[in-house]
């Protein structure tokens, strides 16, 4: 069974980049919040746009096919004119390319679970990108508290304000195997492909930038390796290579709201399938309402929610930055 990575907009074309730029980017991209109004209100723009499938219209997509042509994204006018003068490329771009925003700072709501279990650790992350977050080892975590700081760990250092009663570990999981599951995996040697993940970063969030940068040259130091294939079917191969003797960890974030209804309950019961076969904990850290059980959440400011084996625990940062753990 193949998975619809699709996310169709609620509404029209101009909807869709309104609602993204008055909900998603406000405060955080003023200048995306421009663009995207811009779009919008636009509907030479929009009729382009629609010629394109459903799943290819998203504003991510657009705005970081631009920047990674080159183009500008200072001022309205000359945005619209790039797209105009350049837009078989940027069509083409947005065709071939999909948002795998890859942030390795969403490890900061994992970690707590990861260094609880019996180690050490096989992780297998499904819909990997470029398995940027398949090394929550190799940081220096600073969980913000109101107790103070919390560092766990050694290397680049990513932050995270915590709430409500995180078992914050006092060292890293040890991992002894990593294994990725991805329809268009990137490669991490591939600079073409690191340009990408960087076009997807909004412009203002340079911290991001830093990130993304010191993950890119960690995983190059001991590239992941992620197998091309669909998370309903191909699960049970790719968890074949996981050394028995490891607790395996199966994990994903913002991957099932691109995953049909259908999809998701294939991968529900590959999952159960694999728990028969040998022990398994599955971490999801994904939008509220994406898993049945996180229904409750929705509209209620959480970005994410994450779950253990479908239990929720905590509600999550869209990139990592904040957790709240459940009473």
């Amino acid at each position: 069974m193949a998975v619809t990575w699709t996310a169709s907009p609620s509404g029209s074309t101009a909807d869709w980049y309104r609602e993204f730029a008055e909900v998603d980017v406000r405060g955080v991209s003023p200048r995306y919040e421009v663009l995207c109004l811009g779009v919008a209100g636009d509907a030479e723009v929009c009729a382009l746009l629609d010629s394109l499938p459903s799943a290819k219209r998203q504003p991510n997509l657009l705005l970081a096919a631009v920047r990674f042509l080159g183009g500008p994204i200072d001022a309205w006018a000359d945005f619209r004119a790039f797209v105009f003068d350049r837009w078989v490329d940027v069509a083409q771009t947005m065709r071939q390319r999909r948002t795998q925003t890859n942030e390795a700072r969403r490890s900061s709501a994992l970690l707590p679970v990861l260094a609880g279990l019996p180690q050490p650790l096989a992780l297998l992350e499904v819909g990997a990108a470029a398995g940027l977050c398949l090394f929550p080892d190799r940081w220096s975590y600073r969980y913000q508290t109101g107790d103070g700081d919390h560092v766990v760990g050694e290397g680049p250092e990513l932050r995270c304000r915590a709430s409500g009663p995180v078992p914050l570990p006092e060292r890293p999981p040890e991992v002894v195997w990593r294994g990725g599951l991805d329809l268009h995996p990137l490669d991490v040697r591939r600079e073409q492909d690191m340009r990408w993940l960087e076009a997807l970063i909004w412009p203002e969030r340079t911290d991001r930038l830093a990130v993304l940068r010191a993950a890119i040259a960690i995983a190059r130091a001991d590239p992941p390796a992620i197998r091309t294939g669909d998370l309903t079917v191909d699960l049970p191969g790719v968890a074949a290579d996981a050394p028995p003797e490891a607790t395996l960890v199966v994990f994903h974030t913002a991957v099932l709201a691109y995953v049909d209804d259908p999809g998701r309950a294939a991968f529900t019961t590959a999952l159960r399938a694999l728990a028969v076969v040998r022990p398994v904990c599955w971490l999801a850290n994904e939008a509220p309402g994406v898993l049945p059980q996180t229904q409750q959440w929705r509209g209620r400011g959480r970005a994410r929610v994450l779950t253990r084996d479908g239990l929720p625990i905590a509600g999550a940062g869209a990139h990592g930055d904040t957790l709240d753990w459940f009473e």
